[in-house]
């Protein structure tokens, strides 16, 4: 009806057509209030229901318990690399790292300036091929958190189960794979999550929390990077990105109105299961990820070992078939297939069946 193509961006990625049809309907009157949601104060009793609307529904859809805090805010994930130590560390008590792929590299590079850090388990002599076991990991004795990254978009890997931090506070980059599962919340001291992946639009990050640890932060920390401030004024303390939230409420209610995680769970299995199919039941393609540790969200694969030439010709003829963002990482190469909520079953069928065309032709 639109012309859509099937667009499988690892972020901004895919938002389901619902949502977007609905805020094309509401974008200049929202809800007979004569106005666009993206003209109106954020103080207005319009956007306050909206921002209630939005945690109400993460809440309900998450199980986040009550005595967790939900915050909208800004600077993606790169801003809570920062954030999250200067809150949460404390003094001769390191921060433990699982580190599993670029996006906990990034979290290191900011921890390197504000704190004391232990790597307590790494792959990266594998190239992240597959995440570290319990045996490989070594935890310090008295670590202010713990932290991972839940699924890393680039090296094609996911955590099925989180490790174990007793009372250590586990905090959990899930910007690439919240809301494709169900997940236990008080596992963890804190999520954080950039929404251009699974949630919404790019501009706004969720952050869900044990208030107890905001209060680790030192008074000096600047303002607006205390966690403590956003919760106390419940993510108003500046304008935050108004429409972006809004498009985050619209995608938890398709969530709801899909069957809530339990079918969303179900729908991103199936929808891996047929792309890793498609790579494992030949030669000709292959994926480089240790099969127990296969992201769900991000389908890592080459093309006939490697080849760099066949692989850009893959993205050229997908780009032409409306297969649009096959392309690897530009650090890894090979090709990416980024499945996450919204992306249609018929756009994975679409793409399987396009390998195998192009395996005939070139294999």
């Amino acid at each position: 009806m639109y012309n859509r193509i099937f667009n499988f961006s690892p972020g901004p990625a895919v938002l389901p057509v619902p949502v977007l049809e609905r805020a094309r309907d509401e974008m200049l009157n929202y809800q007979g209030c004569g106005m666009s949601v993206l003209e109106m104060s954020h103080r207005s009793h319009e956007f306050e229901q909206i921002l209630s609307k939005a945690e109400a529904g993460l809440r309900r859809i998450m199980g986040i318990p009550n005595d967790y805090v939900v915050l909208f805010l800004q600077g993606g994930a790169s801003l809570q690399f920062a954030m999250v130590p200067q809150n949460l560390f404390l003094q001769d008590q390191p921060v433990d790292v699982l580190h599993t792929g670029a996006w906990t590299k990034k979290a290191i590079d900011d921890l390197k300036k504000v704190a004391a850090y232990h790597i307590a388990a790494s792959t990266e002599s594998e190239n992240f091929t597959r995440l570290p076991t319990s045996t490989e990991t070594t935890f310090s004795q008295n670590a202010s958190y713990v932290h991972i990254c839940s699924n890393n978009t680039i090296f094609g890997t996911q955590w099925t189960t989180f490790p174990d931090t007793g009372e250590v506070p586990l905090v959990a980059d899930m910007s690439s794979d919240i809301l494709s599962r169900p997940v236990d919340v008080s596992q963890f001291g804190l999520i954080f999550a950039g929404a251009q992946k699974n949630i919404g639009p790019a501009g706004v990050t969720v952050v869900i929390m044990r208030p107890e640890l905001a209060e680790r932060a030192p008074q000096k920390l600047s303002t607006m990077l205390q966690y403590r401030t956003h919760i106390k004024q419940q993510s108003l303390y500046n304008t935050p990105p108004t429409f972006a939230v809004y498009i985050v409420g619209l995608v938890l209610e398709w969530i709801e109105a899909e069957g809530g995680l339990p079918v969303i769970t179900g729908r991103n299995q199936e929808k891996a299961d047929i792309l890793y199919q498609a790579i494992d039941r030949t030669d000709f393609y292959t994926c480089p990820v240790a099969k127990p540790d296969r992201s769900k969200m991000n389908v890592i694969c080459r093309v006939a070992g490697g080849d760099e030439a066949l692989e850009k010709k893959f993205v050229s003829e997908a780009t032409q078939a409306s297969l649009s963002s096959v392309k690897g990482h530009r650090s890894v190469g090979g090709l990416r297939f980024s499945i996450y909520n919204a992306q249609p079953m018929a756009g994975v069928e679409a793409l399987a069946e396009f390998m195998r065309a192009f395996e005939q032709k070139y294999g």
